[in-house]
């Protein structure tokens, strides 16, 4: 039985920086009879979001649009980390509900179509001066800015979550080489995260997620890599290979999973940090780098990441062609123009742009998706969140709303919405 060494140092009611963890942007709304703490308010307000919802039709690594049951989604993947981290804070004695709402949460800023989505809504980013763009700190955008959740006054308001478990969606980058992993020091705006990986998380649980993602990834990715075809024999003696320098027979999810587990609660102390033994350091690293040879950067990959980038290419062209410098209206007016009904996905952008912009600038007499002043009147009064968008009075905000748009679609809303674009109907 291994001891829970970091008891002491867990994110716990009374132990030190507990107020800087749980505190929160702006006040939220409680019941008396609540028996939740605050992170695990935090795990439910996740759980119930949308944007949770639709990891269950983004791809992990292998693009699913065909609806294979058997290959990882990023909602699956989720739950790995989650019961990966549960265990590792478990045993070392973590706060296991705040390892539980950061998994849960970590993945949310995720494109379609897996890291190859994320790498060309970064190069749009780029091409239109909004800088990189990146899943962990979209991940944290999206829970500060974009999602909502109806509160008990009725009321569409932000998710609102927690500092720590912020941190650890912003901090949590597996895609580094590190060993002996401890928090951060201080305390800060986590706008401050200005490149991936910048710093380490603030709390040992955000730790213990960031490693847990690294260790749920690597075998599965090899499964559904070998369930599809993709690995050949040589690369499965490969496997072999690096399997035996830990004495082990064979290389899969749950072989690395257990062997990771059990070899970084053995090895990890608060004065040494989280860390993995040596052989089981390197073991992961050739496992890693195998993965990214022989499965990320495989030929068979390239046709998808072609298809993904027209997809979504085409699909942010076609928003933006929309777009109008005389203000929202104008804007939704020129879509109407455009014979958007052909389109519902660009009817669907337009109502969702309205949950994030300022209401009360939108010329009541040109208003084109809401018939009754009753409706317009209502949704101010049930939206009480931030206001993106602004007016969408800069062409920046718009292209703004456009990537967060696409950034949110799922694979298969995605791919339906692009053929959508090139189906030409018969008169």
């Amino acid at each position: 039985m291994i001891e829970e060494k970091f008891a002491a140092v867990g994110a716990f009611e009374g132990k030190p920086n507990w107020d800087r963890f749980v505190k929160r942007k702006n006040r939220l709304y409680g019941r008396k009879d609540d028996i939740r703490s605050p992170f695990q308010r935090d795990y439910t307000r996740i759980l119930h979001c949308l944007a949770y919802r639709r990891l269950k039709h983004k791809t992990q690594v292998f693009f699913n649009a065909a609806g294979n049951d058997h290959i990882c989604t990023r909602m699956e993947h989720v739950q790995h980390v989650e019961s990966v981290s549960y265990t590792i804070a478990k045993t070392l004695g973590l706060n296991t509900e705040l390892t539980m709402a950061i998994a849960l949460a970590h993945d949310l800023g995720h494109a379609p179509f897996g890291h190859q989505g994320e790498k060309i809504l970064s190069e749009l980013c780029e091409e239109h001066g909004l800088g990189k763009f990146w899943h962990e700190k979209n991940g944290l955008y999206i829970a500060d800015s974009l999602e909502l959740l109806e509160d008990d006054t009725r009321k569409f308001k932000n998710l609102n979550l927690t500092y720590a478990v912020r941190d650890g969606i912003i901090s949590h980058c597996g895609e580094l080489n590190e060993n002996a992993l401890k928090p951060r020091g201080g305390f800060f705006d986590l706008s401050e995260f200005d490149s991936v990986g910048k710093y380490q998380a603030s709390s040992w649980e955000g730790l213990a997620v960031k490693l847990s993602d690294k260790i749920a990834y690597l075998g599965r990715d090899i499964e559904d890599a070998n369930r599809l075809g993709i690995l050949s024999e040589s690369d499965m003696d490969q496997l072999k290979q690096i399997a035996r320098v830990n004495k082990e027979n064979v290389i899969n999810t749950t072989v690395i999973m257990h062997g990771m587990i059990i070899d970084l609660c053995r090895n990890s102390s608060p004065e040494s940090g989280l860390c993995l033994s040596e052989p089981m350091s390197r073991q992961l690293n050739d496992i890693k780098d195998f993965n990214y040879k022989h499965i990320y950067l495989n030929d068979r990959i390239q046709p998808f990441n072609n298809y993904s980038r027209l997809v979504l290419r085409e699909l942010f062209a076609k928003l933006m062609s929309f777009y109008d410098d005389k203000g929202l209206t104008d804007i939704m007016a020129h879509a109407i123009e455009r014979n958007y009904d052909d389109l519902s996905y660009v009817k669907s952008f337009f109502e969702w742009l309205l949950n994030y912009v300022e209401l009360d600038e939108i010329d009541m007499k040109k208003k084109v998706f809401m018939d009754k002043k009753d409706d317009f009147a209502r949704l101010r009064q049930i939206l009480d969140n931030t206001k993106t968008y602004k007016k969408v009075e800069k062409k920046e905000y718009y292209i703004r709303a456009v990537i967060d748009f696409l950034a949110g679609m799922t694979d298969k809303y995605a791919v339906g919405a692009f053929n959508q674009l090139i189906e030409i109907k018969q008169a």
